[in-house]
C-alpha cells in the first residue's frame, strides 16, 4: 500500500510535517510495509514560509527591513538551496498584525522590495510570495520604490510612501530598477480576484480593515486609478499566455465581466487579483511579469505533489478544524481534488469535525475522522503532545479497517 500524506497544520497544536509524521507513525503501527510519502501543506497564507521550510528541507533568513509605517522590523524568508527558490509572506514585512497603527494613506511596502533584493543578492531567482494579510493601499509602490524604481509628481520631485502618493504620480521611470529582476521568476498566492480600482477594487473592498474611513475612499481609489493609467501604456492590449493569471484566477475559462470592451484581453487594472494587498497585485504583474495563482495550487506544485499521488492507494489530508468552508476552495479539498484525478481514497482528520462538514465529502473527500478520543479541555485538545498522539492513534485503527 502506498499513502501520500499531505495535512495542513493543526494551528497552536502541530506544523503541517509535525502532523504529517504523526499520522505516519500511525499508518505503520497499522501497516509496517507500507510506503508512506508525506508532503508539507500550506494556502499561501500565513505559515506558508515555515511549511515549505520545514517540508523541502529549507533555510531560514533572517534580515532587518523597513516596516509598514517606517520603523524597522526583524522578519524572514525561506531559502530552498535545491531550486535556489525563496518563500515569502509580505505580511512578515507588511503585514496589518505589526503595528496597532491603521494609516493607509502612509502604510508602505518597502520592505517587500527588500526582502526580495536580500534574496536576489542571495542568488535567488524563483520566488514564491504570498500577498495576504496586509496593511498597505499604496499600489506597490513601496515595494518597487526599493527595487530602483522611480515614481515622480508633476514637478520631478519623488512622490514619496504610502497610498497618498498614488494621486501625485505624473511619470515614472525603471531605468534604475535592479537588472536581475530580468532573471527572476515571481509565483505569487493570490485567492481573491478584485481588481485594482472600482467598487470591487482594493480600496472599496479591503480598505476599510486597513483604516480608510468613508471619506477617503473615492480620493484613494482615484490615486489607484491615476497610478495605473500613468504606469499601463497601452490599456486593453496586454497579451497573456495560455497558463497566465487571468486563466489561473478564472478556471477553465476566461471571465466576461474582466474584458474591455474594444478587446478579449482585459486592461491589467481589471485584472483578477490585480487589487490583492492593497494593488500589490497589480505591481506584481506589470512590472515583474508575476504569475498570480490561487494559494493551494501553487503550493501543491510547489511540493510536487501530483508525482506521488499519481501511483497512490490513499491520500491522507487535513487541518484543525473542518467544515463547510473547507469544502469551499481550502488546502485539504485540493489535495482531495488531486486524489480524486487518480482513483486514490481520500481521508482527512481534523481536530475537531463541525456542522455542514459532510459538503467536504461532496468534494472528494471519502471520509473524514476527529481525532479527539474522549472528553478534555479546549487545553488539553491542543497540547502538541496529545494532538500528536491523538492523531498517530485515529491513523492507527483508520488504517487498520484499510
Amino acid at each position: 500500500m502506498k499513502a501520500v500524506i499531505a495535512i495542513d497544520s493543526l494551528k497552536g497544536s502541530l506544523s503541517s510535517m509535525e502532523a504529517g509524521q504523526a499520522v505516519r507513525d500511525g499508518i505503520l503501527k497499522a501497516k509496517p510495509d507500507a510506503d508512506v510519502i508525506i508532503k508539507p501543506l500550506a494556502d499561501g497564507g500565513e505559515g506558508t514560509t515555515d511549511a515549505l521550510i520545514e517540508g523541502m528541507n529549507g533555510e531560514r533568513v533572517p534580515l532587518r527591513v523597513t516596516g509598514p509605517f517606517g520603523k524597522p522590523v526583524n522578519c524572514y524568508y525561506g531559502y530552498l538551496s535545491k531550486s535556489q527558490t525563496a518563500v515569502m509572506e509580505m505580511a512578515s514585512a507588511a503585514g496589518i498584525t505589526l503595528e496597532p497603527v491603521r494609516d493607509p494613506m502612509k502604510a508602505t511596502t518597502r520592505g517587500v522590495g527588500e526582502m526580495i533584493l536580500h534574496a536576489i543578492e542571495n542568488g535567488c531567482r524563483d520566488f514564491i510570495i504570498g500577498i495576504g494579510g496586509s496593511a498597505t493601499n499604496d499600489g506597490g509602490i513601496g515595494m518597487l520604490k526599493a527595487l530602483g524604481y522611480e515614481f515622480w509628481d508633476q514637478n520631478g520631485q519623488d512622490v514619496g510612501d504610502g497610498g497618498q502618493a498614488l494621486a501625485k504620480i505624473a511619470s515614472f521611470s525603471e531605468e534604475n530598477a535592479e537588472p536581475r529582476l530580468k532573471e527572476c521568476r515571481f509565483r505569487v498566492a493570490c485567492d481573491v480576484t478584485n481588481p485594482l480600482c472600482g467598487p470591487m477594487g482594493a480600496t472599496y473592498i479591503y480598505g476599510p480593515q486597513k483604516g480608510v474611513t468613508e471619506d477617503l475612499l473615492e480620493p484613494l481609489d482615484a490615486g489607484m486609478a491615476n497610478y495605473a493609467r500613468v504606469v499601463t501604456s497601452a490599456p486593453g492590449t496586454i497579451s497573456f499566455e495560455k497558463n497566465s493569471p487571468e486563466r489561473n484566477l478564472s478556471g477553465d475559462g476566461y471571465t466576461p465581466a474582466f474584458r474591455s470592451e474594444n478587446s478579449t484581453i482585459p486592461r491589467l487594472a481589471e485584472m483578477p487579483g490585480a487589487g490583492a494587498a492593497g494593488g500589490l497585485g497589480f505591481a506584481f504583474l506589470r512590472f515583474l511579469n508575476a504569475e498570480l495563482t490561487p494559494g493551494v495550487d501553487l503550493i501543491l506544485n510547489a511540493v510536487e505533489l501530483e508525482k506521488e499521488v499519481m501511483n497512490a492507494d490513499v491520500v491522507v489530508t487535513g487541518e484543525g478544524r473542518l467544515d463547510h468552508q473547507t469544502a469551499m476552495g481550502k488546502a485539504p479539498i485540493g489535495v482531495a481534488k488531486l486524489g480524486k484525478k487518480y482513483g486514490a481514497r481520500v481521508i482527512a482528520f481534523a481536530g475537531s469535525v463541525a456542522p455542514g462538514a459532510e459538503a467536504c465529502n461532496e468534494a472528494g473527500i471519502d471520509a473524514f475522522f476527529s481525532i479527539l478520543r474522549g472528553v478534555c479541555t479546549l487545553e488539553e485538545a491542543m497540547d502538541p503532545q496529545n494532538a500528536r498522539e491523538n492523531l498517530s492513534r485515529t491513523a492507527e485503527q483508520v488504517f487498520r479497517l484499510l
